[in-house]
């Protein structure tokens, strides 16, 4: 699974539907504070030792902003579509969208979670937009950012109008829940099941949440930046890989 985000460009988050310029919703404790992250190590992962080479490393990484209109490209003629169908009353994309992200000529919508089913079919069905596939799901964890570890990454592409877009779900570790969209786009069933598989995102409403890569009986999420880094009995011939601080340091 790959971690597919990025930091937009700094400026207030804005929309505009009916040809009004109106703010997006800033939910309280969504956004991170102005003043910088900073990340230890590679990896971030805290539980074991960390013998990469990479254990002083200290990660910075930018406060998380929309885009300021405009965006460029079809980006806004795509965003401006699907506010109109939304119905959002000149209130941008109402409560649906929570930011977009506008990046190196790529468009990120930001999703609240109750309302992904409802996005996903407006941005297949309504002739404007017109995303048939959805290329895949992809899962993210990011354990320092409480209330919304997890993210469920979506790449949509829109064979009719050549156009590609990337929708984003957040959800936190004491809630991981996020709806299916197996009734929207039927070919991400397996890729649901690989998602949960490794980082324990349940997806309400698919037809059969089950371990696709590891055995029935794993224990835990192995993507998770939480999770082991080692220690864990190869199921052949007998070898076990060492724990990371047995290893040889490249330090």
């Amino acid at each position: 699974m790959s971690e597919t985000t990025g930091p937009g460009s700094p400026g207030p988050g804005t929309g505009d539907a009916a040809g009004e310029n109106v703010n997006l919703p800033a939910r309280a404790g969504q956004e991170r504070l102005a003043e910088q992250v900073v990340r230890h190590g590679m990896f971030g992962a805290q539980t074991s030792g960390d013998t990469s080479g990479y254990g002083r490393l200290l990660v910075r990484l930018s406060p998380e902003l929309s885009s300021p209109r405009p965006y460029g490209s079809y980006f806004d003629e795509l965003t401006d579509e699907l506010a109109r169908v939304l119905g959002a009353d000149g209130t941008g994309f109402g409560d649906a969208i929570e930011r977009v992200v506008a990046d190196r000529g790529e468009l990120t919508l930001h999703v609240r979670r109750e309302r992904l089913p409802e996005v996903a079919a407006k941005l297949r069905n309504e002739p404007e937009l017109a995303f048939e596939l959805c290329t895949g799901v992809s899962g993210v964890h990011y354990p320092a950012e409480a209330g919304r570890e997890l993210r469920a990454v979506y790449h949509l592409l829109s064979i009719t109008r050549n156009r590609r877009l990337r929708l984003e779900v957040t959800a936190p570790d004491a809630d991981p829940h996020i709806p299916s969209l197996v009734d929207v786009y039927p070919a991400l069933d397996w890729h649901e099941r690989e998602t949960w598989d490794f980082f324990g995102i349940i997806f309400d409403g698919h037809p059969s949440l089950t371990r696709i890569e590891m055995p029935d009986d794993w224990k835990g999420h192995p993507q998770r930046k939480d999770y082991p880094l080692g220690g864990i009995p190869v199921e052949y011939r007998g070898t076990k890989v060492p724990p990371p601080d047995e290893r040889r340091s490249y330090a």
